[in-house]
């Protein structure tokens, strides 16, 4: 088996979907900007009997994350799957009328330059392999706009976008790209959206290869 990589790993969604994967026999690469909060996550997943490793990486900082990616091959192997699902920070999400151009730059440089620096480091390995899927988790301002989060509605556009352009053409190679929306919050009480589910649902996206835009629960009306 190959590698999955999780970028923006936490002690929710990213350590359940490390656990599924790691379940399937996949190596687990955990990349997140904490070294404390990745020793902790990687010697929960050891105890456990997964191979997990964890790699410093600030989704802001292109460089960093192209370092990060290219190590994780170097000691885990080709990464086969990716999932990118950082946290957007709460200044995005100013309300619309008192977003300038400047509060953008952030967002987007999370939203889509990480995303394109991640697929450009993964992408020629997956070629190589013949296979890979490319997951993206985004909140329900991707696909419905919210006057009151601005910075992550245009954002998550943006990289909603950018995802279903790699959905079409990298299909012919046996390449997967899907997002996966999540309206509500992430909770282990939350039912569909609890971090177990949404594992199980990354995993099945993974397998099943079935579309491009998924929703963990409907959209609220």
């Amino acid at each position: 088996m190959t590698t999955l990589a999780i970028v923006g790993a936490g002690p929710g969604l990213g350590i359940a979907t490390a656990r599924r994967f790691g379940a399937a026999g996949h190596s687990i690469a955990l990349i997140s900007r904490s070294a404390e909060r990745l020793d902790g996550l990687t010697a929960e997943l050891s105890r456990d009997g997964f191979q997990a490793r964890g790699f410093t990486a600030d989704v802001l900082d292109p460089a960093s994350l192209t370092t990060a990616l290219q190590t994780v091959a170097d000691t885990l192997g080709p990464v086969e799957v990716l999932q990118y699902s950082p946290v957007p920070r709460a200044d995005f999400m100013k309300p619309v009328l008192d977003t300038r151009a400047s509060d953008l730059e952030a967002p987007l440089a999370f939203s889509v330059k990480g995303p394109v620096t991640c697929v450009n480091a993964v992408l020629p390995a997956m070629r190589a392999l013949g296979r890979g899927t490319l997951l993206f988790v985004n909140g329900g301002s991707a696909v419905r706009p919210h006057p009151e989060r601005a910075g992550t509605s245009i954002a998550f556009a943006a990289e909603g976008a950018y995802a279903r352009m790699l959905h079409d053409v990298l299909a012919p190679e046996n390449i997967h790209v899907a997002q996966l929306i999540i309206p509500g919050a992430i909770r282990p009480d939350a039912g569909q959206s609890s971090p177990e589910v949404l594992a199980q649902r990354l995993y099945d996206i993974h397998t099943n290869r079935d579309g491009f835009r998924h929703y963990a629960e409907p959209l609220p009306d």
